[in-house]
This record gives C-alpha cells, structure tokens and sequence, in this order.
C-alpha cells in the first residue's frame, strides 16, 4: 500500500514538474521592468517547444509605448526591420540561415530602445515560426495559455530626486528646499547676533563719554 502510494505521489510531482517547465516556455521580453523615458537593451528570449526547428522570430512594437532603434547582430540569423508610412520601426523579423533552435535548445535576440515618457506598460506581441510551417502567436493576455510578454513601466523619477540602496526614491528638491531655509534661518540669527553685539558697544562708548 505504502509503496502505491509513493508510485502516484513521484507520479504526480514529475506530471506537475513537466506541466511547470510548459508553461515557463513563453517567448519573453527582458527587463521586465523599466523606468518612463530609459534607453532600455531589451533581449528577447525563445524557446524551443517542439521537434520542428525554430526558424522565424517576429517581434511587433507598441509605438505608443516604445521607440526601438537598434538590432544587435546574430550569428546564424539576420533581421528585418518593419517600418510604417512615417519611417518608424513597427517591429522586426529575425529568420534562420543555418538550423535554426532546436527542441532542446533557445536563443536572445537583442535590441535597444526608449521607454516612452508616459507609457506604463510595454506589450510585446510576437510571432514564432517553426520549419514544418507552424506559428505560435505569443499575442495573448497575461495568464492565458500564449501570452504577450509585459514589461511593466514605472514613472521616472522627479526632478533631483535620488535613490537610496534599497530602491526608495527620495524628493531630492523638498530636501534641497529645507536646506535653503534651514540656512536663511542661521544667516538671519548670525545677522541679529552681530546687530545686537553692535548695539551693545555703541551704549557702552555713549556711556563712556
């Protein structure tokens, strides 16, 4: 009994561990997480899921979000750029010349870009293209079963602000504004001090005389 029990729980834990290694197999967009306004390297990971070789990689720009401008070379691959009526780079095709990736193996496609000053997130819709002819559309929502990768925009930082060791931003203007009248305040107090010491000789030489 004992034993039985053991066969259905390293059954179940190998079934849960093959399902967590699917589903981990997306097309992502690294960083994951980028500031309002950045020159950002964005590497885009590809994993192979099936026995058929991937050959084509298409990655499709969200204008409003990001301006990609730069491609870093691949050996093994060359790139197309996709550009609308006004010259703006709407996306990019890398295609195999060799193999391709195979079952076991993924590749990095590089590339360079500016955050937008307003945006708040970055969706990455990309096109995967295998050599039997297949596609997988990394388009969909967060939690479905082929999500577009998200990069999530955080809002810059305010002008003179800093950042501590742990992340925290800190209003460098309000603190630069509370030193100001911090020293207004000593000057003021160093100013009456003077007065009032030269005040008090001139009563003593009156006195005097």
């Amino acid at each position: 009994m004992f034993k039985k029990f053991m066969l259905t729980a390293s059954s179940m834990m190998i079934a849960s561990m093959l399902l967590v290694g699917i589903a981990s197999a997306h097309v992502t967009v690294y960083p994951k997480e980028a500031t309002q306004g950045s020159y950002e390297v964005f590497t885009v990971r590809v994993p192979s899921e099936k026995d058929s070789a991937t050959v084509k990689v298409e990655v499709k720009f969200p204008l409003d979000s990001v301006a990609v401008s730069r491609f870093e070379p691949k050996a093994g691959w060359k790139y197309d750029i996709a550009k609308d009526a006004a010259g703006k780079i709407t996306g990019v095709t890398w295609t195999a010349t060799g193999d391709g990736l195979g079952a076991t193996e993924f590749g990095d496609f590089s590339m360079q870009g500016k955050v937008a000053d307003a945006a708040t997130q970055i969706i990455w819709k990309a096109y995967q293209t295998y050599k039997d002819g297949s596609v997988v559309e990394w388009v969909g929502a967060n939690g479905s079963d082929k999500p577009a990768s998200v990069t999530t925009v955080k809002a810059k930082a305010a002008a003179g602000a800093t950042t501590d060791s742990h992340g925290n931003v800190t209003a460098g203007t309000a603190a630069a504004g509370d030193s100001s009248e911090s020293n207004t305040s000593l000057y003021l107090s160093i100013a009456g001090l003077v007065l009032g010491a030269a005040a008090l000789i001139v009563a003593l030489v009156r006195k005097r005389t």
